[in-house]
């Protein structure tokens, strides 16, 4: 109690325009008391108005009051800073470079705590108390601090503008609105602003549920992210093991043709050591034979060399032929040669495939597809490079500029016998395989084309509708005529129509199982689009009819 007794001490000897303890307190004929240097600098802003006011009350007075020291309230002052009180305000009470400050403060400025939109004022809390306790007063429009109060102001009328023209969009005064905005729409200015307030609210509301779609949008993509981040790291394990394995088999087979190596170079080299052995003993033999012939053709006794002559003579039947016959020099040269053609059949499988593999890794679409693009350019970022695979051209086929053109020649071309050849239809499928988004271009040169997908997996031997492109549930294809086009599926026919263009442009969205083709001049025109299932990678194709050719374009 006796804290609130000297709190309200220090109110009574404040000064509600510096808000410090009274200096030279001055009590003016309204009952308002403040510094005497306070009230004069107040009254000095006022004397051009010749009426002057108090600062809380805002009575008015005529002529300007003289100024008398209140005695009593110095006194009360100085015995209040005996007790060591002060009755300035802590330092975040005054307002800064980025507040709003109250217009009624002398030198250091507190900050406001409302605007007063009739008063184009703005107060802090001491000064504001009389728009809480003169009647007056208590119809002002009080609202959070601003620093922009006189764009409330016509400039051309010095009015609040209290009005708004919806003709011109913009706030004007009640005398605009009788003036140069007569016969506009106009209405008060709350009434349009509660018009656009309910146009907040909607908007708000649209924006909190997209926010709140963002951020079911934002679970899923993490969700997206960790199903990522599983998959791969299963795949990269699954891999590393498939690849051990491998690893562990050509070790396996490796092993295996060194240990039969060499078991049957040992069987061999024991085989030609017996022999050889037997051999050195014939030949050890034969000498010690020879030497006694030898022996026996210097005896001078030519009846001793009759005698012993029978026995030593006879030689014994060899076991051996007389001369040893050798392969040809190969020895295990052939086992080689097989270790090689393994390599090279390895070798060519894995390029056949590590593009496939790689294609897979780099086109995981794990997001929804994305949209068609709209121009050639937004086309082309998908654009790949594509060649023609001649193990698939039919014979009548010439393959040129890179594998990239294909021609319909009168004669046969001499290619080599290879099962991936169609051997009736003129038709050739890409080397490169297509998944994810693709986009191509198909130069006509001549009469009648077929642009084509097809799977891996179509017929390639005959004349039956299995191996045409367009003419089974393998493939598609866009016939190109000079005026006109035709779309083929399961031996289905639709007519498109479309300019008529030398180039035809194909995009593939794989996963999302789009394919569409494009008339491409200096526009591009929509022929015709698939929305389909793709089951298995895609192989790009061309059928060429007779003095035609067909080439699939440069894009980079």
């Amino acid at each position: 109690m006796a804290q609130k007794e000297v709190q309200l001490d220090r109110e009574t000897i404040s000064c509600s325009i510096c808000l410090d303890l009274l200096k030279d307190p001055v009590t003016i004929h309204c009952g308002h008391s403040y510094c005497m240097n306070c009230i004069k600098d107040h009254w000095d802003r006022e004397d051009e108005k010749e009426i002057h006011s108090c600062p809380q009350c805002r009575q008015t007075f005529t002529p300007r009051p003289a100024l008398v020291k209140n005695t009593m309230l110095a006194v009360l002052v100085e015995e209040l800073k005996k007790t060591g009180l002060q009755a300035a305000p802590a330092d975040h009470c005054y307002a800064g470079p980025e507040d709003v400050a109250c217009d009624f403060c002398t030198g250091r400025k507190l900050k406001a705590l409302k605007s007063c939109l009739v008063c184009l004022v703005s107060y802090c809390e001491k000064h504001l108390q009389p728009h809480y306790d003169v009647s007056q007063l208590l119809n002002h429009k009080l609202v959070e601090p601003t620093t922009n109060l006189q764009d409330n102001i016509c400039s051309r009328h010095n009015e609040v503008m209290k009005m708004f023209c919806r003709t011109d969009q913009q706030c004007i005064c009640y005398l605009c609105s009788v003036d140069q905005h007569k016969g506009h729409d106009t209405v008060t200015a709350a009434a349009e602003r509660t018009e656009r307030q309910r146009e907040l609210e909607v908007s708000r509301q649209n924006i909190q549920q997209r926010i709140q779609d963002r951020e079911e949008d934002v679970k899923v993509l993490q969700q997206e992210v960790e199903a990522i981040n599983g998959s791969a790291d299963k795949t990269v394990e699954d891999s590393e093991k498939i690849f051990t394995e491998l690893i562990r088999l050509m070790e396996k087979r490796r092993s295996d043709v060194k240990r039969q190596v060499r078991s049957q170079q040992e069987t061999e080299v024991s085989l030609v050591k017996e022999l050889q052995e037997k051999l050195e003993q014939e030949i050890t033999e034969l000498k010690r034979k020879d030497a006694e012939l030898k022996k026996l053709s210097h005896t001078e006794d030519h009846n001793q060399f009759l005698h012993n002559y029978p026995s030593l003579s006879a030689l014994s039947e060899s076991t051996h032929s007389s001369s040893i016959n050798i392969r040809p020099l190969k020895y295990f040269e052939d086992v080689t040669a097989a270790v090689s053609e393994v390599r090279d059949k390895l070798q060519e499988f894995l390029r056949e495939t590590w593009t496939n593999i790689l294609l897979t890794v780099t086109e995981v679409d794990v997001l929804l597809s994305q949209s068609e693009p709209e121009t050639r350019a937004g086309f082309l970022r998908y654009s790949r490079e594509i060649t023609l695979d001649p193990n698939t051209a039919n014979t009548y086929l010439l393959l040129s500029e890179g594998n990239r053109r294909a021609t319909r020649m009168e004669d046969e071309q001499s290619y080599s016998s290879h099962p991936d050849r169609f051997t009736y239809w003129e038709q050739v499928l890409s080397r490169e395989s297509l998944t994810g988004h693709c986009y191509w271009e198909v130069e006509r040169r001549g009469d009648r084309v077929g642009v084509a997908v097809a799977y891996k997996n179509i017929s390639r031997a005959g004349r039956s509708n299995e191996c045409s492109f367009g003419w089974n549930d393998k493939s598609w294809s866009l016939d190109c005529n000079n005026d006109s086009y035709d779309f083929w599926y399961n031996n289905i026919d639709s007519p498109v129509s479309g300019p008529e263009s030398s180039r035809v442009g194909v995009y593939l969205d794989h996963s999302a199982g789009i394919l569409s083709f494009y008339s491409v001049s200096e526009t591009m025109t929509l022929l015709h689009r698939v929305q389909t299932t793709f089951t298995q990678p895609l192989y790009a194709g061309l059928w060429v009819d007779r003095e035609t050719t067909a080439e699939l374009c440069k894009l980079k």
